[in-house]
C-alpha cells in the first residue's frame, strides 16, 4: 500500500502550508542526492517527499487527496510515484533547495550552472464522458489529443543574452553598497538556449502540433466534475524542456433508471396492487446488467430493499455501496365497473383495513436507515 503523504513529510493532516513547506525542505535536504551519492534508498525517499509536497502544497490537490486518498490520482496524479524525474523535481521546486545548496545543484541539469532551468510546457485540458457502468468499474479510455512537440531537426544554441545561464544579473549601487539581483532571462525564458535552426512547419519555439492517442486509466468511483492528470501529455517545451500535463475533467452521463448518491444507487420500482398483494418476481436494472428480485406477498408501498455491494466501488478502495430499491405500489386511476364493484366490496373487509406493525417503519425511519 502506498505511504500516506502526511506521514512521508512527518506532518499532521491539519498542518499549515508553511509547516508543509518547512517539512519538505527538511526532508529534501536530508535525502538530497548530492548529500547521498549512490544511495538508491535516499533517492527514493527524495522522490517520495517531492511527490507528497507536489500534492499537499496545492490547495485543490490537497482537498482531493484528503477526500479520496491516493485513488484521486491513481494512474494520473502526482509525479507518478517512483518514476519521477530528477529534473522535474528541481525545475519545480528549485526555490525550496536554493539557499541550502548554494543556489545550484550538480549532476542533474535542473537548476545547476548559475540558475539555468528546464522550461515546462503548458497544460492541456479535455473532457471525458463516462457511463454509470464505466464509473462503477473503472475504465481505460483512449483519446486523441493535439499537442505541441519538438519538431524533428530543430537545433538550439546557447542564448546570447544570458550566455546559457538562464538569468540576467544586474548590479546597482545603493546607500547600503553594491547590490546584485538576478532575474529570469526574457530571451530564452530561463532555459539558457535559443533556436539555431528551425525546420519548416515549426513555430518560433521550434514546436509543431501533432495528434497523439493517449491512454487514460480512470479508477472506479470517480465523480462528475472530478479532474485527473496524465503527467507529461500536455504541450512540449522548447529546448528539450519538460512537457506539460493533460488535465482530464470527468463528466458522467445520467442513467435512465439508476440514480447515484455517493457510492449508493437508487432504483424506483413500481408494482401493481395485485402484485403487492400476491407477491411477485421482478427484473430491475443494476450495474453490469439486469438482476431479479423477489417481493414477498403483502409488501407495502415505500418499502426499501437493500442489495448490498451492488452500488459504486469506493474511490478510496473501501468496498462498494449498495443498490436501494424503493417499492412503489401503483394505484390505478380508472376502473371498469367490475373492478370498481370489487373494491367497493373490499372497503370494509378486515384484510383491507390498514394495520401497520412495529416492523413497518415510518418514512423518516426509512430515510434514517438509508443513510446509516
Amino acid at each position: 500500500m502506498k505511504e500516506d503523504f502526511y506521514d512521508i513529510l512527518g506532518v499532521s493532516k491539519g498542518a499549515s502550508a508553511a509547516e508543509i513547506k518547512k517539512a519538505y525542505r527538511k526532508k529534501a535536504i536530508e535525502f538530497h542526492p548530492d548529500k547521498n551519492p549512490g544511495d538508491a534508498k535516499a533517492e527514493e525517499m527524495f522522490k517520495k517527499a517531492a511527490e507528497a509536497y507536489e500534492v499537499l502544497s496545492d490547495p485543490d490537490k490537497r482537498a482531493k487527496y484528503d477526500q479520496y486518498g491516493h485513488a484521486a490520482f491513481d494512474g494520473s496524479g502526482g509525479f507518478g510515484g517512483g518514476g519521477m524525474n530528477m529534473d522535474d523535481i528541481f525545475s519545480q521546486f528549485g526555490d525550496i533547495f536554493g539557499s541550502a545548496f548554494g543556489g545550484g545543484f550538480s549532476g542533474f541539469g535542473g537548476f545547476g550552472g548559475g540558475g539555468q532551468r528546464r522550461v515546462k510546457g503548458s497544460n492541456l485540458r479535455i473532457r471525458v464522458k463516462l457511463t454509470l457502468d464505466e464509473v462503477a468499474n473503472g475504465v481505460e479510455k483512449k483519446v486523441k489529443v493535439r499537442r505541441k512537440v519538438q519538431a524533428e531537426g530543430v537545433t538550439y544554441k546557447t542564448c546570447p543574452t544570458c550566455n546559457g545561464s538562464g538569468q540576467i544579473t544586474k548590479i546597482t549601487n545603493t546607500i547600503l553598497g553594491r547590490m546584485q539581483t538576478a532575474t529570469t532571462c526574457t530571451t530564452c525564458g530561463g532555459s539558457g538556449q535559443s533556436i539555431d535552426q528551425r525546420p519548416a512547419g515549426a513555430d518560433a519555439q521550434g514546436l509543431k502540433v501533432e495528434e497523439e492517442t493517449v491512454s487514460i486509466k480512470i479508477p472506479p468511483g470517480v465523480e462528475d466534475g472530478m479532474q485527473l492528470k496524465v503527467a507529461g501529455k500536455g504541450n512540449g517545451a522548447p529546448g528539450n524542456g519538460i512537457p506539460g500535463d493533460l488535465l482530464v475533467a470527468i463528466e458522467t452521463v445520467e442513467h435512465d433508471t439508476l440514480k447515484r448518491e455517493g457510492d449508493n444507487l437508487h432504483y424506483d420500482l413500481y408494482i401493481s396492487i395485485s402484485e403487492a398483494v400476491l407477491g411477485c418476481s421482478k427484473e430491475i436494472d443494476a450495474i453490469g446488467g439486469k438482476v431479479r428480485i423477489k417481493l414477498e406477498a403483502g409488501i407495502q408501498s415505500g418499502k426499501i430493499l437493500r442489495l448490498r455491494g451492488k452500488g459504486i466501488t469506493s474511490i478510496n478502495g473501501y468496498g462498494s455501496g449498495d443498490l436501494l430499491v424503493h417499492v412503489n405500489v401503483w394505484t390505478p386511476k380508472e376502473l371498469n365497473k367490475e373492478q370498481k364493484e370489487f373494491f367497493e366490496r373490499m372497503q370494509n373487509d378486515e384484510n383491507f383495513i390498514p394495520k401497520p406493525e412495529k416492523s413497518d417503519k415510518s418514512f423518516f425511519e426509512k430515510v434514517k436507515d438509508m443513510f446509516s
